[in-house]
């Protein structure tokens, strides 16, 4: 048997391999920062255990880098709260919670479509079927991420209808000082399993626990308030009048469909006007100020609305309500989580991955960078700085993002700066960046968007070589590489 402790960042900090030789077991720690059980420990020969939280499309890739590494790391432990994979991609026709109390996790709405191309969307090593349209479904994604779960064997390693409770770090009192974590789940049936890893990856998403701003006066508002998180289709809402807040991707989708039943809609939001032309019943309003005593809503110009609905598309905010993360050095707010180094692993917990916080990215591919990077700091492949070191680097960099007068809220947002990211990893880790198509691909879609908001979905690509795409349907001449 191996007694094993409960540790956090204050009482005994972890830096990086290099650093844990150097250090030792660390200083004397106080009787209250422990947690002292008792456990057997399966023999490591070398390998290390890793466990997945989600088995949507971060948690698969994290699963499929794992078993093609057999070498290194025995097959993975993947914990899913539902009762299949897709994460986010898989649509619920009801809302809040299912009948076990357990969090409907999906924001997923009936007639979503992707705005990215699936040329820039799918895994690496993973093409989407090419009959296909460019900008899909989310039956399609659904489709291709269970396909993606099957060709890599993942599914007998997937732990379904099972939700993690805890995550926490505990190190082995024998021989030299090793951080390892225990995971306590529970079944959807019941019972309560603790399992005990070298590693974990956090990969349960951030589009499911709504942001609701703060609105002056909103408990004077005398109709119906709802998040997207909870929009499933318009239908309902025909012939009413909406405010939608927000002006993202959902929020100009859900916009125009809303119109599109009969609905008079207004778009709120702090965005410059769109030039494009808006569908008959859409209107755009600058944000809302408050909500007056009579229930009307102010916008900042003073001008007045008093909706039926008022829909929130207001974003997400970041919750991992199963990790201690004061004692882990963590700091969550709604829109940022700091300190981690390479937006991805606190400084002071090196095997703790937080996979795919950042945002305006192409998500499956920046997912399958994150991980390979993560797998070869595991492996041993890359030699992190210090502790100290990673947290002045977060620090400088985040300061300068905030100097250029970019608000905290948007710090996560990478764009065209993903490309440069996507590069560090991989130049630190050894793998192959994305190919320049990629980049000249997504940066053209991004011009399409602005220039034709209601109909560049209507558009298909192909990939030609590494370093060209083609445009197969168009509607008009103007055409551009």
């Amino acid at each position: 048997m191996t007694e094993i402790t409960v540790v956090s960042a204050r009482s005994a900090p972890v830096r990086s391999a290099r650093d844990q030789e150097q250090a030792g077991a660390g200083r004397p720690r106080h009787s209250s920062d422990l947690l002292t059980i008792t456990r057997s420990m399966p023999p490591r020969a070398g390998k290390l255990r890793v466990a997945v939280l989600g088995a949507g499309a971060a948690g698969l890739c994290a699963a499929r880098h794992l078993l093609s590494r057999p070498e290194a790391f025995y097959p993975p432990v993947v914990f899913e709260m539902a009762d299949r994979v897709g994460g986010t991609w898989v649509y619920q026709e009801c809302t809040g919670i299912y009948d076990n109390g357990w969090p409907i996790h999906s924001s997923m709405y009936r007639d979503l479509r992707t705005n990215l191309p699936k040329e820039v969307m799918m895994f690496p090593d993973f093409p989407f079927d090419p009959e296909l349209p460019s900008f899909l479904s989310h039956q399609d994604v659904l489709q291709y991420l269970e396909s993606y779960c099957h060709h890599q064997g993942i599914t007998p390693h997937i732990k379904f209808d099972t939700m993690v409770e805890k995550v926490q770090p505990v190190t082995g009192m024998t021989g030299k000082r090793k951080i390892t974590w225990e995971v306590t789940s529970c079944r959807a049936s019941g019972g309560q399993q603790r399992d005990t890893f070298d590693s974990v990856f956090i990969c349960n998403g951030h589009y499911s626990s709504p942001y609701i701003p703060s609105i002056p006066g909103l408990e004077h508002f005398k109709g119906l308030v709802l998040h997207s998180h909870s929009y499933r289709y318009p239908e309902s809402f025909a012939g009413q009048s909406v405010v939608v807040l927000g002006a993202g991707p959902s929020g100009v989708d859900i916009s125009v469909e809303l119109a599109g039943v009969g609905a008079q809609v207004i778009l709120s939001h702090r965005k410059p006007p769109s030039k494009c032309l808006l569908p008959t019943g859409l209107q755009e309003a600058p944000p809302i100020e408050k909500v007056l005593e009579d229930g009307n809503l102010q916008f900042s110009d003073g001008s007045l609305a008093c909706p039926q609905v008022l829909l929130l598309c207001t974003g997400y905010r970041f919750s991992y309500p199963f990790l201690d993360t004061t004692s882990l050095g963590i700091q969550v707010e709604d829109h940022w989580v700091s300190p981690l180094y390479k937006f991805l692993l606190p400084p002071a917990f090196p095997t703790l991955f937080i996979v795919g916080i950042c945002k305006v990215i192409c998500p499956f591919l920046h997912f399958d960078c994150q991980i390979q990077f993560a797998l070869a700091v595991l492996d041993g492949t890359v030699t992190l700085p210090s502790q100290g070191e990673m947290e002045e680097q977060i620090e400088r960099e985040t300061e300068q993002l905030r100097e250029a007068g970019m608000e905290l809220k948007h710090l996560l947002n990478m764009d065209s700066s993903q490309w440069d990211y996507y590069q560090t990893l991989a130049s630190i880790a050894g793998f192959k960046p994305p190919l320049p198509v990629t980049k000249s691909l997504y940066e053209e879609v991004k011009r399409q968007r602005q220039k034709r908001s209601q109909q560049y979905r209507e558009l298909n690509y192909r990939i030609v070589s590494d370093t060209q795409w083609e445009l197969l349907e168009m509607q008009d001449s103007d055409q551009g590489h």
